[in-house]
C-alpha cells in the first residue's frame, strides 16, 4: 500500500516540489445551498497555509535542488513512487469525482440509493474504465499504476467504510474527501438530529470493530473484481454482454427472480439478490435463499413492487446509455498518448457526461 497522501506537512512538501506543472483537473460540481461540494485534498491543501519547512524550501532554488535531490536518492523520484503521486490524483479528481458530477442521473435515473454501496459501484465502474487504458502503458508503469490506482482506492474505501459503520466524534482528515452523495447514519450530525441532546446518556463515539471493516473490505475487494472481469468479458463478447454487465454490476440486478405485476398470481414478489460471497455466507448449503431474499438488507436496492413495476421499462434504455457512454469513454481513452498520461496534463483524462 502506498503510503496515506496529505496527511502530514512533510508528505505535502514532497507533492508541492515534485509536481509537474499541471497535473491536477479542477471540477465544477453542481450543487445546492444546502449539500457542499465535495473538496479534493489537493485543492485543501492549496487552501491551507503552508508550512514553516516549504517555505523555506520554495524560497530558496539552491534548497528547492538539495531537498529534492535528498529525495531522490531515498527512491522518491522513482517510476513507482511518480507513479504513485500521479495515480493518487487520477483516482482522487477523475474517478472518485464521478459520482457527485451526476449524481442526479445514478440516484434519480438509475434508482441507486444514496448508500456508500452506490458510491462504490459508481467509482468502480470508472476505475474499470481508466485500468483499461492503463493497461496498454509500456513495461513497467502499466503494472505501476493500476496498483497505484487500486491501492489508493482501497485506502479510500477503508476510511469511508470506518466513517459510515462508527464516525468518531473527532473525525480524521479524509484521504480524499467527503462527498453528499450518500448517507452517514451514525454520524454525530445524523444522530444529534434525530434524537435529543442528553450529556449523561451521550454516546462514546468511536473506530469500528477491525473484524466488521476486514468482511466489509472482502465484500468490496470481490466487487471490484466482479465488475472488472465482466466488463472484461464483455470487451470481447460484445454490446450484449456489456448490457448484461452493467444490469448485475449497476442496476442492483432487479428482476432476477421475476417481475411482478398487479394482477400476478404465479409470479413470487422476489425483494433482493442474495450476496453468497464476501464472508457473509459459511455454508451455503445451509442458507434458505427464498427467505433471505425477502429480507431487507438496509442497502436500497431490490426489486420494484408490483405498483411501481412500469420502472422496469426504463431499464433498456438505461443499459443503451450506460453501454453507449462506456465504449464512447474507452474510444476517447484510448486517444490519450502514453506520454500525456505519465508526465502531461491529467485533465485530459477526465470523464464526461454519461448523456452527451
Amino acid at each position: 500500500m502506498f503510503a496515506r497522501a496529505g496527511r502530514s506537512s512533510c508528505t505535502r512538501l514532497l507533492r508541492t516540489v515534485h509536481a509537474p506543472p499541471v497535473n491536477t483537473v479542477s471540477v465544477r460540481y453542481t450543487q445546492t445551498k444546502t449539500t457542499p461540494a465535495p473538496v479534493p485534498s489537493q485543492t485543501r491543501a492549496a487552501q491551507q497555509p503552508k508550512s514553516w519547512l516549504t517555505q523555506q524550501v520554495e524560497s530558496s532554488p539552491a534548497a528547492k535542488k538539495l531537498f529534492i535531490g535528498i529525495t531522490n536518492a531515498f527512491g522518491y523520484g522513482s517510476p513507482k513512487q511518480i507513479a504513485g503521486r500521479r495515480a493518487f490524483a487520477m483516482y482522487e479528481e477523475i474517478c472518485a469525482v464521478r459520482p457527485d458530477a451526476e449524481r442526479d442521473f445514478w440516484q434519480q435515473e438509475c434508482l441507486l440509493p444514496p448508500t456508500f454501496q452506490s458510491w462504490f459501484t459508481v467509482t468502480n465502474l470508472h476505475i474499470w474504465l481508466l485500468t483499461v487504458r492503463l493497461r496498454a502503458l509500456p513495461e513497467p508503469h502499466g503494472k505501476a499504476y493500476i496498483q497505484a490506482l487500486v491501492d489508493h482506492y482501497f485506502i479510500d474505501i477503508e476510511d469511508r467504510i470506518r466513517a459510515v459503520l462508527q464516525p468518531s466524534s473527532k473525525p480524521l482528515e479524509p484521504y480524499t474527501f467527503d462527498t453528499p452523495f450518500y448517507v452517514k447514519p451514525n454520524s454525530p450530525d445524523a444522530t444529534s438530529s434525530t434524537t435529543p441532546t442528553d450529556p449523561t446518556k451521550s454516546k462514546k463515539l468511536g473506530r469500528a470493530p477491525d473484524r466488521i471493516v476486514t468482511q466489509q473490505m472482502k465484500i468490496f475487494r470481490e466487487q471490484w473484481a466482479g465488475l472488472g472481469l465482466s466488463f472484461d468479458l464483455s470487451l470481447v463478447q460484445g454490446d450484449m454482454e456489456m448490457a448484461g454487465a452493467v444490469w448485475r454490476n449497476i442496476l442492483g440486478a432487479r428482476g432476477a427472480g421475476g417481475i411482478s405485476f398487479h394482477n400476478s398470481t404465479s409470479t413470487k414478489q422476489f425483494r433482493r439478490t442474495v450476496n453468497l460471497v464476501g464472508g457473509e455466507v459459511v455454508n451455503v448449503a445451509k442458507l434458505d435463499v427464498a427467505k433471505e431474499e425477502m429480507k431487507d438488507d438496509g442497502s436500497g436496492v431490490h426489486d420494484f413492487p408490483p405498483e411501481e413495476s412500469d420502472k422496469y421499462l426504463a431499464y433498456p434504455e438505461l443499459m443503451l446509455t450506460i453501454v453507449s457512454y462506456v465504449r464512447r469513454e474507452l474510444v476517447r481513452l484510448e486517444a490519450v498518448s502514453d506520454e500525456e498520461i505519465i508526465s502531461g496534463d491529467i485533465r485530459k483524462l477526465a470523464f464526461g457526461k454519461v448523456r452527451p
